[in-house]
């Protein structure tokens, strides 16, 4: 029997827009990955001291990831005079109700959707993105005639956007280059890894997947878990590609990775280091990894998402299935959050504090450093002062 603070996912979709206010509890890096359309983001911490400003006139429905953790917020809205609801499922439900549509109006219209996507992505998006993915390439040589790259697949739209990309590339097919599509699964629960493979299918990317189990490895570690679980996929992913013939592995960062990235260390490492557009690996010899999507914007993702009607999950970890307020457990997610928000205030008096952050690391004097390492060996000002 359904309870009365709970409204199903079918139950949202016949309601009129006008008559309910949604509100996403997850943490904002999260929302920014995908939500349901028309959803305002507001902490799950911070719902009671907002709900002043909720309308009494309307239905309240808070969701989260998976519907676990907005049950007792609605009903706390529900005692302070609202029409507090929690929505079954969560975000995940949503998702899986909008997939089922997406096939049903597919089948309807005969529609394929990915070419559509990949028309915008030489027409309305062609400057913003292809060409910024272009140019990477380009200026810092990061694909080179006989390469066979794998392009790593996480489930959320900058590794979905890298994967559109490199398609987008082969079709010039200017040089000739080898590409693997890789999912690895380690240790998804079934409804989150339904999501990335519907989605790698909407758009039309043959992947590979494999299956490890590292999610089994760190959950039980109490320091860091996310840390080694980074370390620990990038390994496993540098041991498939390399299983299967490649000599690359491509990753989703973009500019925006990379400005939080140089001030990051600066703050909280008390360093200054960047986010490299590629790297030899140190532990599999031959391979290297690069991130072609150096030079795009954030900002202009998001608009390719949204504009094609895509959605996506930020993480698929089970920590996430449980936890709508911090963006890991290691806290990195809510400095790098920090660092976003710092740069958007910084900007609001200087507009070029983006390019300024990116430039610095470019731009590096050493006669003016008082200390530096090259290779591993620290070097000081001191060493050739006379």
């Amino acid at each position: 029997m359904r309870k009365q603070n709970e409204i199903t996912v079918e139950d949202l979709c016949l309601l009129d827009e006008k008559d309910y206010l949604l509100v996403d509890v997850r943490h904002e890096s999260a929302f920014n990955h995908g939500y349901i359309p028309r959803a305002v983001n507001i902490f799950l911490e911070d719902v009671q001291e907002k709900s002043k400003e909720f309308p009494r006139d309307k239905k309240v429905i808070l969701y989260c990831a998976k519907g676990v953790l907005t049950d007792k917020p609605a009903e706390w809205l529900r005692t302070k005079g609202f029409d507090g609801r929690h929505l079954v499922g969560g975000y995940i439900a949503w998702l899986k109700a909008n997939f089922a549509k997406e096939l049903e109006l597919g089948r309807e219209e005969e529609k394929p959707l990915h070419l559509e996507i990949e028309k915008s992505l030489r027409k309305k998006f062609h400057r913003s993105i292809f060409s910024k993915f272009a140019k990477a390439i380009n200026q810092y040589e990061l694909v080179q005639a006989g390469d066979k790259i794998a392009v790593c697949i996480s489930g959320g739209k900058d590794s979905m956007l890298l994967a559109k990309l490199f398609q987008e590339l082969k079709r010039h097919n200017k040089f000739p280059f080898e590409l693997v599509f890789l999912i690895m699964n380690p240790g998804y629960s079934v409804d989150n890894l339904e999501i990335i493979i519907h989605n790698a299918k909407l758009l039309q990317i043959p992947y590979t997947i494999f299956t490890t189990n590292i999610f089994d490895s760190v959950f039980e570690v109490e320091k860091s878990p996310c840390y080694l679980c980074a370390r620990m996929r990038r390994g496993y992913l540098y041991s498939k590609a390399k299983e299967l013939g490649c000599n690359k592995i491509a990753l989703g960062h973009h500019y925006d990775d990379v400005i939080e990235t140089i001030l990051m260390s600066m703050l909280y490492g008390a360093q200054i280091q960047t986010m490299m557009p590629k790297l030899h690996s140190t532990n599999f010899e031959g391979m290297e990894l690069i991130r072609p999507m150096y030079l795009i914007r954030e900002e202009d993702i998001k608009h390719w998402r949204d504009y094609n009607q895509l959605f996506f999950i930020q993480c698929a970890c089970r920590f996430t299935d449980t936890c709508s307020i911090e963006p890991n457990v290691d806290g990195t997610g809510s400095k790098r959050m920090e660092i976003k928000h710092m740069i958007q205030e910084m900007k609001k008096s200087n507009p070029f504090v983006e390019s300024n952050i990116f430039k610095s690391v470019e731009n590096v004097n050493i006669d003016t450093v008082v200390a530096y390492k090259a290779r591993g060996v620290k070097h000081h000002f001191l060493d050739t002062y006379s």
